[in-house]
Order: structure tokens, then C-alpha cells, then sequence
């Protein structure tokens, strides 16, 4: 193996979202930089942090029956009894829904909870409170899916936040996702919420870490069967 492989295998992948604003910020530091040299050492940390924000590490996801995984990286807020986005039709009773909230340090591309077809889509605009408010859920900017396993359906919700003002979709309605697989990316701090149906035990508390597609927030209480992990 040359050194330039042994590199590569540290650093971790930058998704592409990222590279026209790393390059913006690498412009405006070295502008900085000629204007006076303090700034352009200001403007070199703000295009790290970019770099930083943007990485889209590999995951080792769990699969396995009946198993939830965390859709993102960052802090349960929130567990609560809430109905569902009304666009997204999925329910007009109260289901259990996890927050996670993302600060502008953790990464930010998220992966679907569970492996099923993208049954709906469904983007509203609106206002950028702070996304740990619970009244964000129904007031911020939003994009809503339902990924429907086939037995079930879940509900996961991108929210934007005070600093967020762009929410990117990967997929599209249709399209068939593995477990960990990512289908968006919020831009910059903010909130995605997971919508369970009945039958789930919860395995997480609010103020813990989750990791997005290695963390188990939830599994059926009818699940079997063995454990394997993937690569994504």
C-alpha cells in the first residue's frame, strides 16, 4: 500500500454538497489573508470548519429485524406523542416521535431509519426558529418522507433551524432505500424527527448522542432473528 493510499483511508469524504462552499470559504480567507494577515488566519479556521461540516464519514450500519436507526447525527431533544406533518397523511392520531437535533459540529447528511420504498415526499416552507423549540415541528421549514417497509410506515422529518436555510433531498418518490443508506442533507444546524408506529420499545433518552446509522433508537417488540452489519 503507497502512502498516498494509507492518507486517503484517514481522511474522511467530503460530500459534494460541500465543495462549492469550501471553495467559497478558501476564496474569501485568502482575501482576508491579502487585506491582513489576522483575517486570513480567521478566514483559514472558518474553511476548516466547512471541511469539517461537510464530511460524509462511512457507517456500520446494524440490520437486523424490527430495528430503528438514528436518521442523524447529534442530541435526542425531544420523545414525545405528536400527530405527524398533516402533509404527509400518515396519521391524524398521536405517534411516538424522537428529535434529534444537529449543532453545526456534527455531520449533517442523514440516513433512512429502516429499509422500504420512499412512499411520499412532501416539502413545506415556513419559519427557521430554534429547531430544538417543539413548536418547530410545526412552524419551521420542512421536508417530511414516509418510508414505507412494507408492514409498516415511518414518518422521518427534516426541520431547519436558526442557522439552517436549505435542505437537500437525495431521493426521490419510489426509490427503494437500505437501512443507513442516505437520502438528504440539511444545511446548517437543525433537526430531524422520527415518527414510530405502535410496537416499538424505545432504546434511547433524550439528551443522548446518536450516531446516524450506527445508533439503534427503537426495535419491534415482536423482532427476531440475527444481527449482521453493512458498510454505507
Amino acid at each position: 500500500m503507497s502512502i498516498l493510499d494509507s492518507v486517503r483511508k484517514q481522511l474522511v469524504p467530503i460530500h459534494r454538497e460541500g465543495w462549492p462552499f469550501i471553495a467559497i470559504f478558501a476564496v474569501v480567507a485568502n482575501l482576508l489573508a491579502w487585506i491582513w494577515s489576522p483575517l486570513g488566519w480567521i478566514g483559514g479556521i472558518l474553511t476548516v470548519w466547512c471541511i469539517y461540516f461537510f464530511r460524509d464519514p462511512v457507517r456500520t450500519v446494524p440490520v437486523g429485524q424490527g430495528l430503528v436507526i438514528s436518521p442523524a447525527d447529534g442530541r435526542v431533544s425531544m420523545i414525545v406523542e405528536a400527530v405527524p406533518p398533516p402533509e404527509l397523511g400518515l396519521s391524524d392520531e398521536p405517534m411516538t416521535r424522537i428529535s434529534i437535533f444537529m449543532n453545526v459540529f456534527n455531520c449533517h447528511v442523514n440516513r433512512v431509519p429502516v429499509s422500504g420504498t420512499i412512499e411520499t415526499i412532501a416539502y413545506r416552507p415556513g419559519l427557521f426558529l430554534n429547531a430544538e423549540l417543539d413548536k418547530a415541528s410545526e412552524d419551521n421549514e420542512r421536508n417530511a418522507i414516509i418510508v414505507n417497509t412494507g408492514r409498516e410506515r415511518f414518518g422521518v422529518v427534516q426541520i431547519a433551524g436558526l442557522i439552517a436555510r436549505r435542505i437537500v433531498g437525495f431521493v426521490e418518490e419510489g426509490d427503494r432505500l437500505s437501512v443507513g443508506e442516505r437520502f438528504g442533507l440539511i444545511r446548517f444546524g437543525s433537526r430531524v424527527d422520527v415518527y414510530l408506529p405502535d410496537g416499538y420499545d424505545l432504546l434511547v433518552g433524550v439528551g443522548q448522542t446518536m450516531i446516524a446509522g450506527e445508533t439503534v433508537i427503537a426495535a419491534r417488540e415482536d423482532a427476531t432473528g440475527e444481527l449482521h452489519f453493512q458498510n454505507l
